[in-house]
């Protein structure tokens, strides 16, 4: 056996999200570690590593890369510790991506040998060695001495700036818009001439020199008073401070007290580190920002109706559901995309053409609020699903999103995205930052009850009556979504809300 380090690919594994992303695979004996990634990039989390060291026959773990975008993640709590036996679908270590926090299951038997990175290790390089895993069995302590280097060391991470989120539609990801401009070209300048230092043309002093001149008893009293010598400017002969000097200074005025009684010196802040989540949502919202123009129609729309039929068919169902709210409006902004399907169109830059991509279903992403940042499931093809099913697919996914436990292909993707916010009684209206690279998201506010021309009486006075009513501010981008073509649109989610039987056609 040569020195040189030999990868045999002998196992499978798979990655979930608390049990949800497989990743499986065998692999011929190829002579270097770089030709397995290569042909490979994703599922060589697994490799058999012969060392050149006396190592016995082992395997090592590497951090995954488990979407397109993923060029390093966090390490959380290991499952398990060395020595510890590990079987098919038991949970190995949980790892925090760019997306999410995931769990690495496991789908082959041994027994950790070495843990290579510790739990909070931050920014794991993807194919950097994590853990080594040997045959039960196998001598576990011959592998106290074994670091990431026996391994083949640590990945570098990626120089230069990872490549922008690659689309996230119903289609299988390609590119994205890339409509900024581009950034100016750095104009060379010539570097500054040097210059002399110019010369006063007096003597050198030393520090000593340079202090204003001090008697013993000056300093003394100056020092007994608290005042500060540097900041007063003597009277005496040669600027010498004297004792009337001290006497005469006034400190200036203090600041003000901290209200409300803070204490001096007390931290006023507290710095909270970004969580791969948290910062793939920042870079995400910032695209959007730059790259498409957002322009905004609001739309105030009576939901008296839909509550009422809401009422009577949870009234109807024994049990067997309770719709809400947002169910119908689910549902109405699939039937308002079917009527306008430039609405749930997305913006496509592919092989040097730039098309406008007209999707045929309706995918739509729920905005939900989870403990690490928003997440936007997705009810699929919503158009051929009754109410029924949309409320349980909702609040299934919905409770999976705030427990951390959604696979990715139930969050990647989408042609449309809706965000409520109505049940916040303080929130009448808002505006959404639109979910590239999709071109349409609706935010719904709160009901409020508004007074309303009632029926005309027979003396021919109008009486009035309350509506319950809503505010939705449709974000579209103007390069796909004409302001026309918005308007039509929200014309008609208006008018299928209003009308809430035509959900039913």
């Amino acid at each position: 056996m040569s020195a040189a380090t030999t990868i045999l690919s002998r196992t499978s594994g798979q990655l979930c999200l608390r049990g949800s992303i497989a990743l499986r695979g065998g692999y011929n004996v190829s002579k270097s570690s770089d030709f397995l990634t290569r042909r490979t990039p994703v599922l060589s989390a697994l490799a058999r590593y012969y060392a050149s060291k006396s190592f016995p026959p082992h395997t090592v773990v590497s951090m995954p890369a488990l979407s397109p975008t993923m060029t390093a993640g966090n390490i959380g709590t290991w499952q398990k510790k060395v020595g510890d036996a590990i079987a098919p679908g038991d949970v190995l270590v949980e790892i925090e991506t760019d997306k999410a926090q995931m769990d690495f299951e496991f789908q082959e038997e041994g027994v950790i040998a070495k843990i290579l990175k510790e739990s909070g290790e931050k920014d794991v390089a993807v194919g950097s060695p994590i853990a080594v895993l040997v045959e039960e069995g196998e001598d576990v302590s011959a592998f106290e001495s074994f670091s990431a280097e026996d391994a083949g060391g640590d990945k570098a991470p990626p120089s230069s700036a990872p490549k922008k989120e690659a689309s996230e539609s119903s289609e299988p990801p390609s590119s994205i818009s890339s409509t900024a401009p581009p950034a100016p070209k750095e104009e060379s300048t010539p570097a500054p001439e040097p210059q002399e230092s110019t010369s006063s043309g007096g003597r050198l002093e030393t520090s000593l020199d340079r202090q204003p001149p001090l008697s013993p008893s000056v300093k003394k009293l100056a020092l007994e008073k608290g005042v500060p010598l540097s900041t007063i400017k003597g009277t005496g002969p040669g600027g010498k401070v004297t004792k009337e000097d001290i006497e005469k200074y006034k400190p200036a005025a203090s600041a003000a007290p901290p209200a409300g009684g803070a204490t001096t010196g007390a931290p006023t802040y507290e710095d909270i580190p970004a969580s791969s989540m948290r910062k793939t949502i920042a870079s995400r919202l910032v695209q959007s920002v730059n790259e498409n123009p957002h322009y905004f129609v609001a739309a105030s729309i009576s939901v008296s109706k839909l509550l009422k039929l809401r009422e009577a068919l949870n009234a109807a169902s024994d049990g067997k559901y309770k719709l809400s709210v947002n169910d119908f409006l689910v549902k109405a902004l699939a039937v308002a995309c079917r009527k306008v399907p430039a609405a749930n169109s997305s913006w496509r830059e592919e092989g040097g053409q730039v098309v406008i991509r007209q999707h045929n279903v309706v995918d739509v992403s729920v905005a939900v609020a989870t403990p690490v940042g928003l997440v936007t499931p997705i009810v699929k093809n919503v158009g051929s699903l009754g109410l029924q099913s949309i409320s349980a697919q909702i609040k299934d996914l919905g409770k999976r999103a705030r427990d951390g436990k959604l696979k990715p292909e139930e969050y990647q993707g989408g042609t449309v995205t809706i965000s409520n916010m109505g049940m916040n009684n303080a929130v009448e209206r808002f505006t959404a930052v639109i979910n590239p690279p999709q071109a349409t998201i609706v935010a719904i506010g709160t009901t409020k009850k508004v007074a309303v021309p009632g029926e005309e009486a027979e003396d021919g006075t109008v009486g009035v009556e309350w509506d319950d009513q809503i505010v939705i501010t449709g974000s579209f981008d103007h390069k796909v979504v004409d302001g026309a073509v918005g308007g039509e649109f929200m014309k008609e989610l208006k008018n299928v809300i209003e009308n809430p039987l035509e959900l039913m056609l």
